[in-house]
């Protein structure tokens, strides 16, 4: 690119990366609008006066169970308290963590072996999500989130005061590694980006919504009209799934702000975050390997080749890589990620994201994708259906 933005191809090119960078600065713009209108809990939320049930489905997690069950027994303003930890087949010392957790709220629960088209998440979560007070709220919850003490009663508040049937507080994304800096962010940046957060609120298009199986909380009567864990039962992003189902049946179901609400450092390291993202990226929209891999190709296209453009002198490429980075800066913001200097990194982290999107269909397409020892993400005999 020349200093007045064109390429040594002519001005198409030139008109190309105009365009992308006008998309990418439309991008930034819409994530601000977005952090203004995102729904938050309140600052002293009211006693919840449901009884509520935490399901937190675990699987070889004796490092993380202790912590997670502490911090969710320690929860204010839940008068009416109960905590189901399903054992999904661990083979550690999960089960005996659990045990000596000494409060009559917490019960385990074995899993079993999923039934033929269940994969093990969404199974355990049916399990516990199993009984309980038609009036009542589901809270599930993975074992590495940290619950801060007015987590539930602060979600639930979100749910009452606007009407919703589900709610997704995002937790505040903790990181080490660079790699994790790099792609950890990257999960609420792309909602907040590109997910019109009020018009999904009042949308019945199951499309529009996003969700994070961390920390979902759920009215039991929606749940039992959406079908509850059974209605995804073969899905391997089983929390987006669950939250469209719920849309489906006629529910009202957003992602809120819960950097306030709870933290979680999903993955420790380039193995473990290669391994997690691996098993599932494939699927990450509509379940569809084809339809993830163009979503990628535009993403790549919008918030990656503007910077390269820049790099050659292009102002127009220059002003998409500043968009990128004031999407990614707000977006951090909004959600607790560290904003700098890791905003300015942006254009990598949607490299690395390709990366693992790249591994994730390659595994798909060949069957040997699994989590913790069990395979997940094979492709079925008959022909696929497409959720969403």
């Amino acid at each position: 690119m020349t200093g007045r933005g064109r390429s040594p191809s002519g001005a198409g090119g030139a008109g190309l990366v105009r365009g992308l960078a006008a998309t990418a600065v439309a991008g930034a713009v819409h994530a601000a609008v977005n952090a203004a209108l995102l729904r938050r809990p309140p600052d002293r939320p009211p006693p919840v006066r449901r009884p509520v049930t935490v399901v937190v489905p675990v699987r070889d997690e004796e490092a993380q169970v202790s912590g997670c069950l502490t911090a969710v027994l320690a929860q204010q303003g839940v008068p009416d308290l109960s905590v189901v930890v399903v054992d999904d087949g661990s083979t550690d010392g999960t089960a005996a963590a659990v045990r000596a957790v000494d409060d009559p709220r917490v019960r385990l629960v074995a899993a079993g072996d999923p039934p033929p088209g269940w994969l093990g998440k969404p199974h355990a979560c049916a399990r516990g999500a199993a009984g309980g007070a038609d009036d009542g709220v589901l809270v599930f919850v993975d074992a590495d989130v940290r619950l801060f003490p007015d987590a539930v009663a602060g979600a639930v508040a979100v749910l009452e005061a606007h009407r919703l049937d589900l709610v997704s507080p995002w937790p505040r994304p903790l990181t080490g590694t660079p790699a994790e800096r790099l792609v950890q962010p990257l999960g609420p940046w792309l909602w907040v980006t590109t997910l019109p957060v009020r018009v999904a609120e009042r949308s019945p298009r199951p499309s529009l919504t996003a969700a994070n199986g961390q920390f979902l909380v759920v009215t039991r009567a929606a749940y039992a009209a959406a079908g509850g864990h059974a209605a995804v039962r073969g899905e391997v992003i089983e929390d987006v799934a669950l939250a469209r189902a719920v849309k489906r049946a006629g529910g009202r179901a957003v992602p809120v702000d819960g950097s306030r609400l709870a933290a979680c450092r999903m993955y420790e390291g380039w193995p473990a975050l290669r391994a997690g993202y691996t098993k599932s990226l494939w699927g990450s929209v509509g379940g569809s390997p084809a339809a993830t891999v163009a979503v990628a190709a535009g993403l790549t296209a919008v918030w990656v080749l503007p910077p390269v453009a820049a790099l050659r002198g292009s102002r127009a490429g220059l002003a998409g890589y500043a968009a990128g980075v004031a999407s990614r800066a707000v977006s951090a913001a909004a959600t607790g990620s560290r904003v700098w200097p890791d905003s300015l990194a942006h254009p990598l982290s949607v490299l690395l994201f390709d990366v693992l999107l790249a591994g994730s269909v390659a595994g798909r397409r060949r069957g040997t994708l699994s989590w913790r020892g069990r395979p997940v993400g094979r492709r079925p005999p008959a022909r696929e259906t497409m959720a969403g």
